[in-house]
């Protein structure tokens, strides 16, 4: 009889599920030193590495008991723990920037593909304006902080086994950019068959069939594989004391020199040694994670976590008014206590998948900002939203290569242009999915500064200089087709039907 997922996270335990738990764990064990086996030397020093973290996290995975949270003892958290972005901006800058800057380093979570966007390949490499890719932006930031304040800031970027070659590849072209640039891989763990609990690998390589059975655990393995690569040691002993993390994919996240400024300016005995960035929930955003008090300590609530019969409650923008950008700011020397004491909890993430041929797995995953409750002096921020903007999907891109954004040493900034600060609803359907598709649909991207709403459903394609204002909604039905003529402005309009525009 083998043990499933529902069994483990239910009630008390007896002896006879006690003896199964263990019966799990030592098949585990056994298998993961056969698949070392399979490895040669260097891979084999470093996967055992990755399967300490892996087996950890599996024993506690067998130990959980029910949800990860009691419900009732969520309590909102208390009104200093989360401070206003205008408070902290308050406080001013010091005369020397440049001496707060060179205690920083900036790591960009670099593990993800572009596959939901239709792209093979890291997803920091999809072009997002005027051909600059999400790396070529983050290095030009960085790049105009050092020169502007003679200031040394590294980047760090965290690759996984699946960004890692293409990644280093591109590097080659920053080489005479005045930023030094550091990589590191994740870990790289085991999918688990979710009958038996055991890897679904037949041996360490990533090739072919074999490719489906390796995933990265999360952005809550930097800890561990930050302290494995040797880099968190090197930084320290470079006099780096903090380090901005943040999703490559995330435009907004920019090194913020007031942030950074409060996080110097505290007294030594009362460092703050992780700041969350966070902003207001919109209905968009209604399952972001959010940051709550429990048992005396600020903590990440991630949907996951929620009981069922809690999500709608979750969910509401009343209750939790905020969620986490994923905007990090964390003590070094904070990281390094806490890896050396093995005192980092981290939630596990269940993420239950069915591969292409019909398996059912789970990887087990853990979040970067759950951390949060294990440091000294923790602060959430809450941030403007043009701190958060996050390109996950099409119409995500579409916003960022309009004209409702300018470009700056890098940075995105909404245009001065724009008469309100909020970013137009975009939601284009499956046929501007993948990128490519998306770019043969659109001339040039449409006049979008006047926009509050667009929605655009079936085969449509826009033509050179279109403008589109306040409500817009086109649909081409089924086996219709819609052009939007060069030139054409559209305010409060719905399109539907068929329209074609042939040249003679």
């Amino acid at each position: 009889m083998s043990l499933t997922v529902e069994d483990l996270t239910g009630g008390v335990m007896t002896e006879f599920q006690e003896k199964l738990r263990a019966q799990h764990e030592e098949s585990m064990h056994r298998e993961l030193e056969a698949l070392l086996g399979t490895a040669n030397k260097a891979e084999a020093e470093i996967s055992s590495k990755d399967f300490e973290g892996f087996k950890n996290l599996f024993h506690r995975f067998l130990q959980v008991k029910g949800p990860a949270v009691d419900w009732a003892k969520i309590n909102r958290p208390p009104e200093e723990s989360i401070q206003p972005y205008e408070k902290i901006k308050m406080k001013g800058l010091p005369d020397d920037i440049s001496a707060s800057l060179n205690k920083l380093a900036v790591v960009k979570l670099n593990g993800g593909l572009g596959t939901s966007m239709g792209c093979t390949g890291p997803k920091s490499l999809i072009s997002v304006r005027n051909e600059n890719t999400f790396l070529d932006l983050t290095v030009q930031q960085i790049e105009h902080l050092n020169k502007t304040f003679n200031a040394d800031v590294p980047l760090v970027l965290m690759n996984s086994f699946n960004t890692d070659e293409d990644t280093k590849k591109i590097l080659q072209k920053y080489k005479h950019h005045r930023v030094n640039i550091h990589t590191f891989n994740q870990s790289r763990y085991p999918r688990i068959n979710k009958e038996s609990l055991l890897p679904i690998a037949k041996n360490m390589s990533t090739g072919g069939q074999n490719g489906e059975a390796w995933y990265p655990p999360g952005h809550g393995d930097v800890y561990a594989s930050f302290s494995n690569s040797g880099l968190l040691d090197k930084l320290l002993s470079e006099g780096k004391e903090y380090i901005f993390v943040s999703n490559i994919d995330n435009l907004g996240a920019t090194v913020d020199l007031f942030i950074l400024q409060h996080l110097m300016s505290q007294p030594a005995d009362r460092r703050c040694e992780f700041i969350m960035e966070v902003t207001d929930k919109t209905r968009a955003d209604v399952k972001g994670g959010t940051l709550i008090q429990y048992e005396d300590h600020l903590r990440l609530l991630e949907i996951a976590q929620v009981p069922k019969n809690h999500v709608d409650e979750f969910k509401s923008v009343t209750k939790f008014k905020i969620f986490n950008t994923n905007n990090l700011w964390i003590s070094l020397p904070a990281i390094k206590r806490l890896q050396d004491t093995n005192k980092l909890d981290l939630e596990i993430i269940v993420n239950p998948k069915t591969l292409d041929g019909g398996l059912n797995v789970i990887q087990l995953e853990t979040a970067v900002g759950a951390a949060i409750k294990s440091f000294n002096n923790a602060l959430g921020v809450n941030v403007p939203r043009s701190r958060f903007l996050p390109v996950k999907t099409s119409s995500d891109l579409l916003l960022v290569m309009s004209n409702l954004y300018s470009l700056d040493a890098g940075s995105l900034t909404m245009s001065r242009k724009r008469e309100f600060p909020s970013t137009p609803h975009v939601k284009l359907g499956s046929s501007f999915t993948k990128v490519q598709q998306f770019l043969c649909r659109f001339e040039s991207i449409p006049d979008m500064l006047e926009l509050d709403h667009l929605t655009v459903s079936g085969d449509v394609t826009f033509g050179k200089n279109v403008s589109l204002k306040g409500t817009v909604i086109i649909i081409a039905n089924h086996g219709d087709r819609i052009d939007i003529p060069a030139g054409a402005m559209l305010e409060n309009k719905i399109v539907s039907g068929n329209l074609r525009i042939l040249d003679h």
